[in-house]
């Protein structure tokens, strides 16, 4: 199945077999529901959370530069975590274009795994 035709949590699912047992890298501690905490169900890199799926999309830690830049480009859009306000160097990616959602990812374990 293409990407295209994959639903978000199938989408999130390559991501974390394609990155979960690289070192550092702790897979989700439950699957994506609609009631859990914050982060349960997210990609860790050394403890810290690199991605994650919110209300259908993935949600990735960026530097804000390149948060920025996939906003402008009109890749993305800001994430909030539901408190009114964006929070900076975390981006909300919609399930339309999964096609880079990979690299992006895999950008995301890189930068925050750097941040040791």
């Amino acid at each position: 199945m293409g990407p295209e035709r994959r639903t978000a949590d199938d989408a999130f699912a390559v991501i974390v077999s394609a990155l979960g047992s690289q070192p550092g890298v702790r897979r989700p501690i439950a699957p994506a529901t609609a009631t859990q905490r914050f982060g349960s169900s997210a990609l860790r890199v050394h403890g810290r959370i690199f991605a994650m799926m919110s209300r259908g999309r993935l949600v990735l830690k960026l530097p804000s530069e390149r948060v920025a830049e996939l906003i402008y480009s009109g890749r993305g859009e800001p994430f909030d975590a539901g408190k009114g306000r964006p929070m900076t160097e975390w981006i909300s990616l919609e399930p339309a274009r999964q096609a880079d959602w990979l690299d992006l990812a895999t950008e995301a374990m890189e930068f925050v795994g750097s941040k040791r």
